[in-house]
């Protein structure tokens, strides 16, 4: 309908996660209403972070130096590390300001369905890092999906003669009713319940 070009750069837009056919249209038509200096800058924005970006030599967080800025920080705490299965989930546990150890991002989730087994995620580097002396915990922020659960126990199994293995605690999120909460989030606020302060 608008011609190959066009086409190409909706079917481009689509293979972004999240983005479906309209939208790809939608942000297809906003690139070419843009200027051409900020279609440009996208690109060129787009082109230096493949050029420039790779995956740390430590933990497999984003970086443009051999190690990460997390993992180069004195003031970490080197005992504990933080396993995650992206570098997007290292940005949401940051956020909370609340984690001062470092980190290991795996690289995706066991998912023996897709092909992913252990061999293919950054496990090896984990198990050498939490034989180190220095490393006394390992929380496993995987996420709370099947391929997630799956992959922090198979971690749990491997680790648990190593160091201390643990899980964040889930539950209910702030602001929630309890009549909207399923039974499994229920039950696992109340396992991991704690003392009032």
């Amino acid at each position: 309908m608008f011609g190959p070009v066009v086409e190409n750069l909706v079917a481009q837009l689509t293979r972004l996660p999240g983005i479906g056919n309209r939208t790809a249209h939608r942000l297809a038509f906003h690139l070419l209403r843009a200027s051409k200096e900020d279609a440009l800058a996208l690109a060129e924005a787009i082109r230096l972070a493949k050029e420039r970006i790779g995956f740390c030599s430590v933990c497999g967080n984003l970086t443009e130096e051999a190690t990460c800025e997390i993992c180069r920080d004195p003031r970490r705490d080197p005992a504990v590390i933080c396993v995650v299965e992206h570098p997007v989930d290292l940005v949401s546990i940051e956020r909370t300001a609340e984690f001062r150890g470092r980190y290991h991002v795996l690289g995706g989730a066991l998912s023996p369905l897709d092909g992913v087994d252990p061999s293919d995620l950054r496990i090896d580097g984990l198990l050498a890092r939490a034989s180190s002396e220095q490393v006394l915990e390992v929380v496993l922020a995987t996420n709370l999906t099947m391929t997630g659960e799956a992959t922090a126990s198979f971690l749990a199994e491997q680790l648990r003669s190593l160091v201390r293995v643990t899980r964040p605690a889930s539950g209910l999120p702030v602001g929630a009713d309890l009549e909207h909460a399923d039974e499994v989030t229920l039950g696992r606020a109340l396992a991991g319940r704690r003392e009032m302060e």
